[in-house]
């Protein structure tokens, strides 16, 4: 947790973050331990770009795949809107409409579109974005105005000289930036929208890739990063060799625990995570609706990354 006096809102005091943390976090699966067991989100694949290029990310569109960046097809923003009620006859227990891909959700336009569309029809889902960060400044005031109320970032280092082993590139208006300056780049951009999205009053999330070789030492740094710029969460995810990193070893469970052990000094650790699909639908643990949801619909061919 962060130190006593300090508050991951910056401009909220302990009690008006609890306040705000208990209120969403309660109903939402990817936020409490709790919420994981009986409460449902949808999934909504409309982000068909990424903007960065991470040596781990291997973006694909299947049926088959249980991992971030898979979908069986690409939404455009009226569907997804008319498919999350669709998901709510399917499954009452669904609280949150996330838009976690296969893209970045803030790449293009299309998830803004997507939450204000759902927004308008269902008021009382949880809007649900997840990101790498980089323009969410740029986007945040829109994005709460389109009642987005939790945002996940994905935070892999807060030292350049890390992140330039994980991420190889960032696009940004039309310029390509590579190694350290990409990576400075992303992480100050990173900071400055969790800082201000958290000011808006949105609950922050980050989620940070372990990759012990690379950044196993450095996930005490990221918590405390994320907590100093009002992140109320983090949730550390294991590796999934592939791509670029396909020969590096899935961390173990002991790395794992020292990596969340190293975090919760400054943040509370969510461990209920299912590395879940861009489509997902459905309750944590229980019968993936996805198939009923999307079933029929044609796989998307491309996928850009800027």
């Amino acid at each position: 947790m962060p130190r006593p006096g300090s508050s991951p809102y910056p401009g909220l005091s302990i009690e008006e973050k609890e306040e705000n943390f208990s209120r969403i976090a309660n109903r939402h699966p990817c936020f409490s331990g709790s919420a994981a067991l009986n409460r449902g989100r949808v999934h909504l694949p409309v982000s068909p770009a990424c903007n960065i290029r991470c040596r781990f990310c291997k973006r694909s569109f299947n049926k088959t795949e249980e991992r971030p960046g898979v979908s069986a097809a690409l939404l455009k923003p009226a569907e997804a809107a008319a498919l999350a009620g669709r998901a709510l006859e399917l499954c009452p227990e669904i609280t949150v409409a996330g838009i976690a891909g296969p893209g970045d959700t803030l790449a293009t336009g299309h998830a803004l579109e997507t939450f204000r569309l759902i927004h308008q029809e269902y008021p009382a889902l949880i809007n649900c974005l997840s990101t790498n960060g980089l323009l969410l400044e740029r986007r945040a005031a829109d994005l709460v105005q389109a009642g987005v109320k939790t945002i996940t970032v994905t935070m892999n280092a807060v030292d350049p000289a890390v992140l330039e082993k994980i991420c190889s590139h960032v696009v940004l208006d039309g310029l390509v930036y590579t190694g350290r300056a990409g990576a400075a780049l992303l992480i100050e951009a990173q900071k400055r929208g969790i800082e201000k999205a958290a000011r808006l009053g949105a609950l922050i999330k980050v989620n940070a890739v372990l990759i012990p070789s690379i950044n196993g030492e450095h996930i005490r740094a990221i918590a405390r990063a994320a907590a100093e710029h009002g992140a109320a969460l983090i949730n550390i995810i294991p590796l999934i060799p592939q791509f670029e990193m396909a020969d590096l070893p899935r961390p173990g469970c002991e790395e794992l625990s020292r990596a969340r052990s190293a975090a919760e000094e400054w943040l509370p650790v969510f461990r209920h995570c299912r590395h879940c699909r861009a489509d997902a639908c459905g309750v944590l643990g229980q019968r993936d609706l996805s198939a009923l949801l999307y079933g029929g619909r044609r796989f998307a061919e491309t996928f850009s990354h800027g």
